[in-house]
């Protein structure tokens, strides 16, 4: 048999397999570097995006913060021209009234009285005056109280004069109402 020295073809073959190794190594490697790079990339570009996103829904927010800050003056401003046009339109309303309250005061004014102060609070008339005799200032209570404008008569004070023994100054106060219109013409309910 011949002798045939193996060991060199076996070192080669070890060797080309170890280089063979070495380069599938460094291709994985190199593969894997490259899936990692790309994957870092992906996630720093969705992080971008969603950094952008967030900033657009923020300047979207103030935007419609504004707005919404605007549209509560404007409801504001609404509700308070509300309130003044609602104002006057109850001073237009009632601007007659005092009319009214005048002429049913002087249809209510019995011979002997009269009036030397009048005053208003609220819907409560207050009225000062002088009477020839008590028995004036009830009639004048009476005619109050028979009254659609007028309410509840109170006699606070009744005193004879200083000066005029035959005349009596008093004070009374009265209710002022609206009636319905179906009672101004006539008589109360």
């Amino acid at each position: 048999m011949a002798r045939i020295n193996l060991r060199p073809w076996r070192e080669e073959l070890r060797a080309e397999r170890q280089r063979q190794f070495v380069s599938v190594l460094a291709v994985v490697f190199i593969i894997a570097g490259g899936l990692a790079f790309g994957w870092t990339s992906f996630v720093d570009g969705q992080i971008e995006y969603q950094k952008s996103r967030n900033v657009y829904i923020q300047s979207a927010t103030k935007a419609l913060d504004a707005k919404i800050k605007e549209i509560n003056e404007l409801k504001k401003k609404k509700a308070e021209l509300l309130a003044r046009m609602k104002v006057i339109q109850d001073l237009q309303g009632k601007r007659p009234v005092i009319v009214r309250v005048f002429d049913e005061l002087v249809k209510t004014l019995p011979d002997g009285v009269y009036f030397t102060s009048l005053s208003k609070v609220g819907d409560r008339l207050s009225i000062k005056g002088v009477a020839e005799s008590n028995n004036r200032v009830s009639a004048l209570m009476r005619s109050l109280d028979g009254s659609n404008w007028f309410a509840n008569p109170n006699l606070n004070r009744v005193a004879a004069m200083k000066d005029r023994q035959d005349s009596n100054q008093f004070e009374l106060s009265v209710a002022q109402v609206t009636p319905d219109e179906e009672d101004e013409g006539g008589k109360k309910k």
